[in-house]
């Protein structure tokens, strides 16, 4: 006989198990009881995951988070930490603390805050978010941009302030932004051009686009303007502003106009000033040339002037950034390829050409050729070259030298003139006087001859003498002197007086000789 299956105490019959009788234990119902609390934990920690990553209002797709139009008065928070572009546009959001961002968020590159009456931001507001790239603050109630505010976006390449109430910009608002390439301030009430943006290229090195339309600026630092690189004045936006009519200005941008500048060629209509006869209605500047009272006339283009010997260099200002190759023509058609060149001509390391000792064949027209990543450009620039040292650094040393050797060739001129040319009065001071024409009745006669002429009768048996004799003295070496030329005795006739010459110069010239008669 078999025995028995073993029955449970309600009456059924129990499987034996492993042949050894004894029931089996409730496995599954226990697992599932065991693994029910974890599931519906994890299940609500999932879902509460899922509702903080994207807060209310706002729409989340991947890594970006739209709170745009979402009445929002605040930041929202928590905000994911994986959140690159951040939309809180057309909101009520008119504060910007420091706090916003409860932590770092190392990811966003794009923050959107455009359209939300925002008139106070903090210094300290993008200190957690280094990496920032894009940053739009456009149609809101700021008024002033304070003390490096910007400083921490040492990676921001666009910022968009247009469409505020701007008319205070601190001079260092925009440090450590080298990275900036577009900076956008248009319709704005700044009154001052922020010429240390762009004075060297140091502060914005890599800036390409300034946008300054619409704000009350009434005059320009032309002359700054005019030297910056042909690739920043294209992208210098400066129409709508009250500027004041001149010369200057209308030259700066006629010469936009001929380079076709897109500043100037897109916005040719609101390139407007005020004459100072009719400050009401605006005249458009390029209407300046030729028109009184101002009379402007254009400036040439790129013509440069130089002396014999001198050292000029031809610039290649280009509009185009990214050059790749570029490369110099010369009028005589010999291209000037490599860096440091042959002989007068070099081509330097910023595209210039260098000419050394110029000569007349190196006047004419040069070319540029320029090679960019997707247009080409070239550029001519024509060279005048004066057939004369006048202006040469030599010159100067040359026209000191012949001032002075001119200044001592007048002195000693006037020293000859003055001590070495022969005087007719101080000649015949001390000279010999021209004896009279020799008379009839003079000494010389009475002297040489034998018979004594004019003798005088005198007491019978004394010698006959001279008239001149008996009056003079006697003289040195036992001569005679006479004392004058005596007076003749009075006679009648045509011949009533005859004078008689002195007897000096006779014995001045016979000296002690002895006369024998």
């Amino acid at each position: 006989p078999h025995p028995q299956r073993p029955r449970d105490p309600a009456g059924g019959t129990v499987v034996a198990m492993g042949g050894l009788g004894w029931p089996p234990p409730p496995l599954l119902p226990l697992l599932l009881s065991l693994l029910s609390p974890w599931r519906w934990g994890a299940a609500a920690a999932a879902g509460t995951a899922m509702a903080g990553s994207c807060p209310p209002r706002c729409v989340c797709a991947s890594n970006i988070l739209s709170c745009s139009q979402a009445a929002l008065s605040s930041v929202p928070a928590p905000l994911p930490r994986f959140t690159a572009v951040l939309d809180l546009s057309h909101n009520n959001v008119t504060r910007l603390r420091a706090d916003w961002a409860p932590g770092r968020l190392a990811h966003l590159h794009a923050l959107l805050l455009a359209h939300n009456g925002l008139s106070f931001v903090s210094t300290e507001a993008f200190a957690h978010v280094p990496h920032l790239r894009h940053l739009d603050l456009s149609s809101n109630r700021l008024r002033a941009l304070e003390e490096n505010l910007f400083s921490d976006l040492a990676e921001l390449e666009v910022l968009l302030l247009y469409n505020n109430e701007i008319a205070a910009v601190d001079r260092t608002a925009f440090e450590n932004l080298s990275r900036l390439r577009k900076l956008y301030l248009g319709q704005n009430r700044i009154s001052r051009f922020p010429l240390e943006l762009l004075r060297d290229g140091t502060r914005l090195p890599q800036l390409a686009l300034l946008d300054l339309s619409a704000n009350r600026l009434r005059s320009l630092p032309v002359g700054d303007l005019q030297a910056l690189p042909a690739w920043l004045r294209d992208r210098l936006y400066l129409h709508g502003n009250p500027l004041a009519c001149d010369c200057p200005l209308f030259q700066l941008v006629a010469r936009g106009r001929r380079r076709r500048l897109s500043a100037v060629m897109d916005f040719q209509e609101e390139l407007r000033c005020f004459l100072p006869s009719s400050p009401v209605a605006p005249v458009g500047i390029l209407t300046l040339a030729g028109r009184q009272p101002l009379n402007c006339s254009e400036a040439r283009e790129a013509v440069l002037e130089g002396h014999l010997g001198d050292t000029v260099t031809l610039g290649c200002d280009t509009r185009l950034r990214g050059v790749r190759s570029r490369h110099w023509v010369t009028p005589g058609g010999e291209r000037v390829l490599e860096e440091g060149g042959n002989g007068s001509a070099a081509l330097l390391a910023n595209g210039s050409l260098q000419l050394r000792g110029l000569r007349p064949e190196d006047a004419g027209t040069y070319a540029c050729w320029v090679g960019g990543p997707l247009l080409n450009e070239t550029l001519y620039v024509e060279l005048l070259v004066h057939n004369f040292t006048l202006h040469g650094p030599h010159d100067t040393l040359n026209t000191a030298y012949t001032t002075l050797v001119g200044c001592i060739l007048s002195v000693v001129l006037v020293l000859i003139y003055l001590y070495l040319t022969p005087c007719r009065c101080c000649c015949c001071r001390g000279g010999a006087e021209k004896p009279p024409p020799p008379r009839d009745d003079s000494i010389n006669s009475s002297v040489l001859s034998a018979t004594p002429n004019h003798a005088v009768l005198g007491v019978p048996g004394e010698p006959a003498r001279s008239r001149s004799a008996s009056a003079a003295g006697p003289g040195q070496n036992g001569r005679f002197k006479g004392g004058g030329t005596p007076q003749a005795p009075p006679r009648h006739g045509p011949k009533a007086q005859r004078k008689v010459s002195d007897p000096d110069s006779v014995s001045s010239v016979f000296s002690d000789t002895p006369i024998v008669v």
